[in-house]
């Protein structure tokens, strides 16, 4: 059985009133729920993803959070089992609308994964794959400009300039991770989703990592899951608190950090549980 959202319509589109002290609304969710077969793993979330910031989202191991993330780009629709009702909206327009191109989809909202998983080709072909298959560069120079330009903006330029047809797979983990972030950026997205982009790496590689989003957050929406609580609250301006498949908490990093609603936040930030 194919993923779907029940009720998307093809003119539907998705409204929000920017939530105080953030940047309009780049992502809108409303009543969103994920079922895998029988079992309800996302349960009414509803939630905005400010534009060219970072969200965190953080919880327990199996909580939805990694769920709800792949719903942005229709990764669910990968799963057979899986189902996905509610509305997502990018820009206002429905992602789930049947009429939607999945493919021009996963070109806005770009994905860097858990593990590095960089193609089995030279650091070039890497970048280079998504604005070729995308059709996105008209000549072999502009094409080279794209590669080293996103190379840049992943701060891996410097450190491969001189070997660019060397493999990819060859890179430390730190270096794989960041020319993940290359790739995704290479085809211009304007949604960047990471899936415990830091968990694989080492302290050092880390740094880089959230250094890295922290320049990206400029001209990217950035939607970051994370089991570190200290890498949410140095990295992202909003923070989404999942338990359970419920969004339990949501507001400012700081406020969710130090001043949390619910008692559940209160709890999983001070490791009562989690």
């Amino acid at each position: 059985m194919e993923a779907m959202v029940a009720d998307a319509r093809p003119s539907a589109t998705i409204r929000s009133v920017p939530s105080e002290g953030f940047k309009p609304a780049k992502v809108i969710t409303q009543d969103v729920n994920v079922y895998y077969g029988q079992k309800h793993a996302l349960k009414h979330v509803t939630i905005d993803i400010p534009e060219r910031s970072v969200t965190a989202f953080i919880g327990p191991s199996g909580c939805g959070k990694s769920t709800f993330l792949r719903c942005f780009n229709r990764m669910n629709d990968t799963i057979s089992a899986a189902r996905v009702t509610g509305k997502i909206g990018i820009d206002g327009l429905d992602i789930y609308d049947p009429s939607l191109d999945v493919v021009q989809l996963r070109a806005r909202v770009g994905m860097v994964f858990q593990k590095p998983n960089p193609f089995p080709k030279s650091i070039y072909e890497n970048v280079a794959y998504g604005p070729r298959i995308h059709g996105i560069a008209a000549s072999k120079a502009e094409l080279d400009d794209i590669v080293a330009s996103s190379l840049r903006k992943a701060g891996l330029f410097e450190e491969v300039k001189d070997r660019l047809n060397e493999s990819g797979t060859g890179l430390s983990g730190g270096q794989q991770q960041r020319l993940c972030i290359a790739r995704a950026i290479a085809v211009g997205p304007e949604v960047i989703l990471m899936d415990e982009p830091c968990s694989a790496l080492d302290p050092i590689a880390t740094a880089k990592i959230e250094e890295l989003i922290d320049e990206l957050r400029e001209n990217f929406t950035i939607v970051i899951v994370t089991h570190s609580m200290q890498q949410a609250a140095r990295v992202s301006q909003k923070t989404a608190f999942f338990h359970l498949g419920d969004l339990v908490e949501e507001g400012p990093t700081d406020m969710i950090f130090t001043n949390p609603k619910e008692r559940r936040t209160q709890d999983y930030i001070t490791g009562r549980f989690g």
